[in-house]
């Protein structure tokens, strides 16, 4: 493709929009541009790098026996009431976009496509002899995101692979599992990015177990944990550690103490003179339940720790029972204007022990009359420990468990492992931390859905059992946009040879010098014929701009018809190194043939 035929516009100065350097860079570069918050074009330059992700995709899903389909977008409501996650969609999570239909039905433009492949599998898959099935797509898909940012990393319009498997029980849901771990390693491997697979939290999605598939960026959304043996590594949200061990309390008998101002464990710590480790806190939250229950939960933990709050709704998705739901629409830490709706009076926050006491709760319809008391692992051992008062400026200090305060009943693992923490498979190895991008998830659903929706199969010895599943999504331009986060320098983007939107570009430092227009002509049609996809730079522009706007777009490869040519050569550039080189005309087309083959190997 000629440059100068191309819709190509590039900026010098970052878009007030962007926010981290990938986003900056694709703007400025004329990769995509923004038609409304979290919705964009991609151009053509990026639509050849998606194209390229999605080959990738596509060539390794089929390796592993997936069969590729289209499902379609616009889903009706009943099917998500089937699996009961209408509500969890379009309320708690609140990320499906819904509609109203001319005929009052409700729809809703799909975020994922469990329910969906699961009915087509209920009215198609009859026996044994059918499975294992394994379907993909890659399609556009939606999610209303509250704070649509960092151009397609978090966007309301995304394109995504999405595949579903099928088969007779665990152990063969295992086998494809692993077929699918293999597939993401290699999609990674191919497309040339520096990842690591992590254990990560189902959320909405459910199931057994998940991993996430992470681009390694410091500007990654997420926190990985991991240790430097190979052998742990997990998202923030889902990782377990052992903490460092907790020191004595100073204190040896039980004692209630004024302590102004000390509403924060710092404070309280200066004036007690006293470790964060030997303090009780106490976390008050509010939990709404998909029916409507609102429950004060209070969560007792040490001092030094805090609160993971994925963590913590899993264990309230446990409890919904218990109060008539299936879920958790909404976890918060209740502020003012929410405690004036079910405080009896003025809570002494900063200030709260583990028995605080139930009055505090008015007595209303949809508000659970008494507290749920939960405590971490980590306070249960602590003795002599310090907590609040229930008292605003007082403290109690030497204070235990079975003695002073109950222990509450629910003892969970809510606490947020972090780096430095000593890991459970070897304390000898601590916990490091890096940030990453999420391109990949993949989950051991089991019969959640199968259940929910019917879908059975008949196995060898007649009997009706449900379809065990599992679930496998890759952002696909969430992937393309990961590779500039992980790959950029001062000059632009450097993309992977392999995903790069052209691997080469011959630049006319002067058009109107007929030697170098000759020459550049000839290697623009040479390169393409021997299958090395060329770009030429044949605008009317100083060579200058055309040298920046290459390395702003990252070709690998710049090729320039320059002074060289009087001795029968041309300058070569490899971007990702900025290494430049004299290569004769005749061989220009053989070295860069091996330079690729070799960078996509």
């Amino acid at each position: 493709m000629r440059l100068s035929q191309m819709l190509f516009v590039t900026l010098r100065e970052d878009p007030s929009e962007a926010e981290i350097p990938s986003h900056k860079l694709l703007l400025r570069a004329g990769y995509i541009r923004r038609i409304a918050a979290g919705v964009y074009a991609y151009l053509p330059f990026m639509w050849r790098v998606l194209q390229k992700v999605t080959q990738i995709v596509r060539e390794e899903m089929n390796a592993a026996g997936a069969q590729e389909c289209l499902l379609p977008q616009l889903q009706p409501s009943d099917l998500w009431k089937e699996s009961g996650r209408w509500d969890t969609y379009t309320k708690a999570e609140g990320i499906m976009f819904s509609l109203v239909d001319r005929q009052e039905r409700e729809m809703g433009l799909g975020p994922t496509h469990e329910e969906v492949i699961t009915a087509i599998a209920r009215d198609m898959v009859r026996s044994y002899r059918q499975l294992p099935l394994n379907l993909y797509q890659i399609q556009t898909k939606f999610r209303d995101e509250i704070r649509p940012r960092f151009g397609l990393m978090r966007g309301r319009e995304f394109i995504m692979k999405d595949a579903y498997s099928f088969d007779v029980d665990e152990a063969g849901l295992k086998v494809t599992y692993q077929k699918m771990d293999q597939a993401y390693r290699n999609i990674l491997k191919r497309s040339g990015l520096e990842f690591r697979a992590v254990d990560a939290d189902s959320g909405a999605i459910g199931g057994s177990g998940s991993q996430e598939f992470m681009v390694l960026a410091d500007a990654g959304e997420d926190e990985v944990l991991y240790t430097e043996d190979g052998k742990y590594s997990a998202n923030v949200e889902k990782a377990v550690s052992q903490p460092a061990d907790a020191e004595a309390s100073p204190f040896t008998s039980f004692e209630k103490r004024e302590t102004p101002g000390t509403e924060t464990i710092e404070t309280l710590c200066t004036f007690l003179k006293c470790p964060a480790s030997a303090i009780v806190k106490n976390v008050l939250y509010q939990a709404v339940y998909d029916n409507g229950t609102t429950v004060l939960v209070l969560v007792s933990l040490r001092g030094d720790q805090d609160v993971n709050e994925v963590k913590l709704q899993n264990e309230l998705v446990k409890q919904a029972a218990t109060y008539g739901g299936n879920t958790v629409l909404a976890l918060t830490v209740p502020d003012a204007a929410a405690q004036q709706k079910w405080a009896a009076k003025s809570l002494p926050l900063g200030y709260i022990a583990p028995d605080l006491a139930d009055d505090y709760i008015q007595q209303q319809k949809g508000i659970a009359p008494k507290f749920l008391r939960l405590v971490d692992q980590t306070a249960t051992e602590l003795t002599n420990f310090v907590t609040g008062a229930n008292e605003s400026g007082y403290h109690v200090v030497g204070a235990n468990w079975g003695k002073e305060f109950t222990l509450p009943k629910l003892v969970v693992d809510v606490r947020k492992a972090k780096a430095g923490d000593r890991s459970l498979h070897d304390p000898s190895q601590t916990l490091q931390t890096a940030r990453g991008i999420e391109i990949g998830h993949i989950f051991q659903l089991g019969t959640k859905y199968s259940q929910a929706l019917g879908a059975t199969y008949t196995n060898e010895q007649g009997e009706e059992l449900p379809l065990v599943m599992g679930c496998y999504g890759v952002g696909v331009s969430r992937l393309a946009q990961a590779a500039v986060e992980q790959s950029f320098d001062k000059d632009g983007i450097v993309w992977p040879v392999a995903i790069a939107p052209y691997q080469a570009i011959v630049v006319i430092p002067n058009v109107n010098d007929s030697d170098q227009v000759k020459a550049a002509e000839t290697l623009y049609g040479d390169l393409n014929a021997a299958g090395i996809e060329t770009l030429l730079d044949d605008r009317d522009e100083r060579a200058g701009v055309k040298f920046k706007d290459a390395d702003l777009i990252g070709i690998p490869y710049r090729i320039v018809t320059g002074k060289s040519l009087k001795n029968g050569k041309v300058e070569v550039v490899q971007r990702a190194t900025k290494e430049t080189q004299e290569v004769a005309v005749a061989d220009v087309v053989s070295t860069l043939k091996q330079w690729v083959a070799a960078a996509i190997a």
